[in-house]
């Protein structure tokens, strides 16, 4: 009989003094001193299907549990899991080598196998083998279709001996030689995606503390893998996800109403990269009012400016959608089309109106600390970002500093013209630039806090303020300012980056 192999899907604790690691879903890393927990989609696809192929499967995210390290150790150990799957990221994958240092040295009769995800180690595979003791690196962003797979080849015996099992995108050891299967291939059909099981992967942890809701509890879908443009050159999940997929309108409708009736839920994420459009979008939105679930539910997503009509954003208003997330980056037309961005600062504006007037809330994201952008520029999109807050075209903003991520065109650009700071990859963890700029770099943290402040601004809160119907815009009101002084905080006293160089790493 073949031996059923245990598999823990974990997210090992990252004590830091510097707040709470968002890398669960993350396509920017940051950490937050006001605690935010993002559902993980990917891997909770890949613990159902682990299970429903009968493994032992233990969902194990002790970063949201807020468990400490020492007490994880510990619960790994007691459960000695025969592979242990952990999603990483550029600012924490040392932090992860050591982690599975550790694990290795826990019992001399018991050495667990390691796998690594992400999008790190989808650029830089060989670098994890050759610095850690992983077994495994799966690369590409289909980790939970390759995982079943990996977890199927482990039952036959060992893995080198069945590597012609495995499929592309898996690396793997033979002695002491780091093979594999070579590149990955986004060939699964998401209509073979079981219904997430949603106990298992403990949705309530993630129901909560997170920023976008405004209706609690809230939950994640994906409804595509990953975004239809997926030319921003910053964007680490292109890495992932050269080639855009999207499942059936149906199936995702079929899930809404699952997370309504069987878990109460309130407001879900969609967290496709952009949501799809035209047709597709269409039947998706009058399924919602077809089946009520407008009336009961609020939905987001992320959309790109100019792919809408006032009519479409209409149509979504009708079908339950409130908040919008858009991607501005900059307010200079020239780093737009570095980022390969497709869009004008005019049809920024434009999609902001459009939206807010058919009763939508667009959120924006911005970037600061280009090489190429001068102080002056920078400050073009401080006015645009506040321009959008004030007169309320748009609602919520997110600002970061841009961090290059090993396998973007960005950080290859960065790199062969000399813009990188560092190549350490704990300082790529957004406190604090790591790629030049033409003004100081203290300077950047300064941008970012500048946009938050808008949220101090009379006319800002005045708006915010006469908005209010519900005591869920009172609650989603006073939670917000909590994340605004958050988000101060983070972007407070940042390191200057690449002033300093330690740790582990051997430079490549």
């Amino acid at each position: 009989m073949k031996k059923k192999i245990k598999v823990s899907i974990s997210y090992p604790p990252l004590e830091s003094e510097n707040g709470v690691p968002l890398l669960t879903q993350n396509r920017q890393f940051q950490w937050f001193n006001s605690p935010t927990y993002i559902y993980p989609v990917v891997p909770a696809y890949a613990a159902t299907m682990l299970e429903r192929d009968g493994f032992e499967v233990t969902w194990d995210d002790a970063i949201a549990e807020e468990k400490p390290y020492g007490e994880w150790l510990k619960d790994i150990y007691r459960r000695r899991p025969d592979l242990i799957a952990i999603e990483s990221k550029t600012p924490v994958i040392k932090r992860h080598w050591r982690i599975i240092r550790d694990l290795k040295g826990l019992d001399p009769d018991w050495k667990p196998c390691v796998a690594l995800m992400g999008d790190h180690v989808t650029a830089l595979p060989h670098e994890s083998m050759q610095y850690s003791p992983v077994d495994f690196v799966i690369t590409g962003g289909d980790y939970d279709f390759l995982l079943l797979n990996l977890c199927r080849v482990m039952e036959e015996g060992p893995v080198e001996e069945n590597a012609d099992l495995l499929e592309p995108g898996i690396w793997y050891r033979s002695g002491a030689k780091a093979l594999n299967t070579g590149r990955f291939k986004l060939e699964h059909d998401l209509k073979r995606l079981p219904r997430i099981d949603r106990i298992l992967t403990r949705w309530h942890l993630y129901s909560e503390k997170n920023g976008n809701y405004k209706r609690l509890p809230g939950a994640y879908t994906m409804a595509g893998r990953d975004c239809w443009w997926a030319k921003c050159s910053f964007c680490s999940w292109t890495t992932l996800y050269p080639r855009f997929r999207v499942r059936t309108p149906e199936s995702l409708l079929e899930e809404v109403g699952s997370l309504i009736s069987g878990f109460g839920v309130k407001e879900i994420m969609d967290d496709t990269g952009t949501f799809p459009t035209g047709k597709w979008l269409q039947t998706f939105c009058e399924g919602m009012i077809e089946t009520g679930f407008n009336k009961k539910i609020f939905f987001d997503c992320n959309m790109r400016f100019g792919a809408l009509t006032g009519q479409d954003y209409g149509l979504m208003k009708k079908a339950g959608f409130r908040l919008l997330l858009f991607g501005i980056e900059s307010a200079n037309q020239g780093t737009l089309d570095r980022l390969n961005k497709g869009v004008t600062a005019e049809g920024i504006i434009e999609s902001c109106r459009l939206a807010r007037e058919a009763g939508l809330y667009p959120h924006i994201t911005i970037m600061f600390g280009y090489p190429w952008e001068s102080y002056e520029e920078a400050e073009n999109t401080i006015r645009l970002g506040r321009h959008l807050l004030k007169k309320g075209y748009a609602w919520t903003v997110q600002a970061t500093v841009v961090i290059p991520y090993p396998g973007t065109p960005l950080f290859n650009y960065c790199k062969e013209n000399g813009y990188l700071l560092t190549e350490d990859w704990d300082q790529y963890d957004m406190r604090g630039p790591v790629i030049k700029t033409p003004y100081p770099s203290r300077d950047v943290s300064r941008l970012v806090q500048q946009i938050y402040s808008t949220a101090f601004n009379h006319e800002f809160l005045l708006r915010r303020i006469f908005s209010i119907r519900d005591a869920d815009d009172i609650r989603y009101f006073l939670r917000a300012g909590g994340k605004v002084l958050g988000h101060l905080l983070d972007f407070k006293g940042a390191r200057k980056a690449g002033l300093k160089m330690h740790g582990e790493y051997v430079p490549r």
